[in-house]
Formats: C-alpha cells, sequence, structure tokens
C-alpha cells in the first residue's frame, strides 16, 4: 500500500506542477480560460489529494517535521510555493512581477522536489 500512495503522491505532485505552470501562462496572458470553473477548482482537488497523500506517507514512515529537518524544509517550501504561485494566479500587477513570480514557483517547487528525492535540506545549496 505505501508504494502505490508514494507513486500517487509523486504522479499528483507532477499533475500539480504541470497544471500551474499552464494556468499560470494562462493567468499572465489574462487568458479568459481563466475564468471556467473547472480551471479554478481541479487545482484544489488535486492539491487536496497530494497533501493527503503525503500526510499518509509521513503517517507511515513516523515522519515527524520536527525530527526530520528535510521534511520540514518541504513543508515550509510548499507554503512559499503557495503564497509565490497565488501571486502569478491571482495578482493583476505587471507582467515582469508575474514572471518573476512564476519563475520563482516553480524554482521553489522543483527545490521540494529534490528535497523528496535526496532526503536533505541543503541540498548542497547553503
Amino acid at each position: 500500500m505505501y508504494l502505490a500512495i508514494k507513486h500517487l503522491h509523486m504522479t499528483l505532485a507532477l499533475i500539480s506542477i504541470i497544471g500551474f505552470m499552464v494556468r499560470g501562462v494562462l493567468a499572465i496572458n489574462q487568458h479568459p480560460y481563466m475564468k471556467q470553473r473547472w480551471i479554478r477548482i481541479a487545482p484544489h482537488i488535486v492539491d487536496t489529494l497530494l497533501l493527503v497523500a503525503a500526510i499518509y506517507l509521513a503517517w507511515t514512515l513516523h515522519a515527524n517535521p520536527l525530527h526530520h529537518s528535510w521534511l520540514l524544509a518541504k513543508i515550509i517550501a510548499l507554503v512559499v510555493y503557495v503564497v509565490l504561485g497565488t501571486q502569478v494566479i491571482k495578482t493583476k500587477g505587471s507582467v515582469q512581477r508575474q514572471w518573476l513570480f512564476y519563475g520563482l514557483s516553480i524554482a521553489t517547487f522543483a527545490y521540494i522536489g529534490a528535497v523528496a528525492v535526496t532526503k536533505s535540506a541543503s541540498l548542497g545549496m547553503f
């Protein structure tokens, strides 16, 4: 069961980032598709399932974020990713600002993935 949930989690993460990348470009270009109900709802469903799978995996491994710095780093980076992503999708500011937050969001997501693979919060960057 653990392996199936782990693969589900990884698949949902991939769907989530691809969806964000597409929606980000649509939002920055103020495309009318962004007004469609399913485009606003689907990411919440995917991300909720992603989070439920993550909680299950952490619970199964008895991985407490207070005892595993890599897990705490993922949680903090997830919050940063959500804040940055919100600036892309919901902000009607300058296009340059939205592109900046778009790139930072994707970089943050990549960091989360790298931490998940290496189980290391630093990744040799600090």
